[in-house]
């Protein structure tokens, strides 16, 4: 909107175990919501079947995915389940200046890595399941694993939900649409924050001349 104040953009990070809920919630974040844009991460795992490069992620090779690290272009990397996964700085920092907000969909590593750069920057929430059965009940329906790895994702949960109270934010997906609704509130208080609000001074000054 033109008379919107100008304001610094947000890095809104959602972690949770896999089948926790992240994906599904920050997907719905993004409708209706032309500020909120998803961040596109390197990664070095192949495709998942609907996936586009460039859009989901960008595929890259360990070679290319090597040379980003030393060159200094990812703001966070981490590994997960043996693939590696990092944030492209440069598209941040333009992101931030500009007023717009990115969605990180990152696990504890990539957001502690985050908030030691950007630690004002950084609105960080935690998605708990309800319980572990209903994880791996949710992590069988999508039917995205074998066997194993849903055994390996259960396996590794306990240890990702244990880095909770590093979090600002934790929600219990219970009800999706709930979930969604806290997020979204959250964003919104964020996003009316004094300090975050770069060009309030400059209109209040206007609005008392």
């Amino acid at each position: 909107m033109p008379n919107e104040i100008a304001r610094r953009g947000i890095l809104l990070v959602l972690s949770s175990p896999s089948g926790g809920g992240k994906t599904s919630i920050g997907r719905a974040l993004r409708v209706n919501d032309p500020n909120l844009e998803l961040s596109v991460s390197l990664t070095t795992r192949p495709p998942r079947p609907g996936e586009i490069d460039g859009k989901d992620y960008r595929f890259v090779s360990e070679a290319r995915f090597d040379e980003a690290v030393c060159n200094g272009e990812l703001i966070e990397h981490a590994e997960v389940f043996g693939a590696r996964y990092g944030t492209p700085r440069l598209p941040v920092e333009a992101a931030l200046a500009e007023g717009r907000d990115l969605l990180f969909d990152i696990d504890w590593q990539g957001t502690r890595q985050l908030r030691a750069v950007l630690p004002e920057d950084v609105v960080s929430v935690f998605i708990l399941p309800p319980s572990m059965a209903e994880l791996e009940r949710r992590l069988r329906a999508r039917r995205a694993d074998d066997e194993a790895t849903v055994r390996r994702r259960m396996d590794k949960a306990a240890a990702e939900i244990a880095h909770w109270a590093e979090y600002g934010y934790v929600i219990v997906n219970r009800d999706f649409d709930f979930a969604v609704a806290s997020v979204r509130a959250i964003l919104a208080a964020e996003r009316l924050k004094r300090t975050r609000q770069t060009g309030l001074a400059s209109f209040v000054s206007a609005l008392l001349a």
